[in-house]
């Protein structure tokens, strides 16, 4: 039972190594176009997020110091970190440790760099962080209460779906999710479209191959998020919610897009106060409840 627990861990840290950035950048293809039709453009093909890494790629690696290419090269290192941990299986909190710990090196890389543009990046991408990592937070301590484990797949062998327990921490997470993925209304620090008015925020003085490095860093990013909410959904001991947590993963990126085009982004403040008394409020709900009534 151990080589077989061994064997899955494997098998499912080579799948994200390997397929994680393709999925991730067909994801972001889908998005671009999603996006296009709903102004009134054909837009760009599906792939055109692989070519645009290719060729970033391909260009001469321009950085403004000697330090920069590390952070960035670790921040692609921890999100890599974060999503093997948990296709292996671990513990959940560890990969929320990791995932933090990518995002400090990527405010670390902006602030690397002279330049005002890029420091106010780097300022709004904590801003950020401050909103939606007790929102992480919540999630990891909601799983354990309901299913007696932090491990991943400890999770998914629970008696039900978490969902059951955590609808109210699951729409919180949604609620936070555009800030995660640089989509409006929060993407007050960088941005996968080009409508942002400080350049390109937490990015502005990447060039090249650290640029292609974020954008796979991204891709990686967005495969594990929707993974959490695959956790949400699926229960090994019920293969059907396997298939609905594929589902719920693509309908809740599409509602992320849907809103991403019909969203004014919001003013830090205003964000800080909707995830602060709304989001959290709803997680800490939620779990306090599971505690008393599980």
């Amino acid at each position: 039972m151990a080589n077989m627990t061994f064997i899955w861990a494997v098998v499912g840290v080579v799948a994200y190594i390997i397929l994680a950035p393709f999925v991730g950048g067909l994801l972001a293809g889908f998005d671009r176009k999603f996006t296009a039709h709903m102004q009134g453009r054909k837009g760009p093909p599906v792939l055109q997020p692989f070519f645009d890494v290719s060729k970033l790629l391909k260009k001469e690696i321009t950085v403004v110091n000697k330090g920069q290419r590390f952070l960035v090269v670790c921040f692609l290192l921890f999100i890599v970190i974060t999503g093997c941990l948990f296709f292996a299986g671990l513990d959940l909190l560890m990969c929320f440790f990791a995932l933090t710990t990518a995002a400090i090196f990527l405010v670390l890389a902006a602030y690397s760099a002279h330049s005002a543009y890029s420091h106010m990046g780097a300022q709004r991408e904590l801003l950020q962080m401050l909103c939606y990592e007790p929102i992480i937070l919540l999630i990891a301590v909601g799983f354990y209460v309901a299913t007696d484990s932090f491990a991943v797949t400890g999770i998914l062998h629970g008696t039900v779906s978490p969902i059951v327990w955590l609808p109210l921490l699951f729409i919180a997470f949604v609620m936070i999710l555009p800030a995660k993925l640089g989509k409006s209304p929060f993407d007050i620090s960088t941005s996968h479209h080009a409508h942002q008015e400080i350049v390109k925020g937490v990015t502005t003085e990447l060039a090249g191959g650290n640029l292609a490095m974020v954008e796979i860093a991204h891709w990686y990013e967005d495969v594990f998020l929707l993974g959490v909410i695959f956790l949400f959904i699926a229960n090994m001991n019920h293969w059907w919610t396997i298939i609905l947590g594929v589902i719920v993963c693509l309908v809740v990126y599409f509602i992320q897009t849907l809103i991403d085009n019909t969203c004014a982004r919001v003013k830090w403040n205003e964000m800080l106060r909707f995830t602060w008394l709304v989001a959290i409020a709803l997680g800490v709900t939620n779990v306090i409840l599971v505690y008393y009534l599980r």
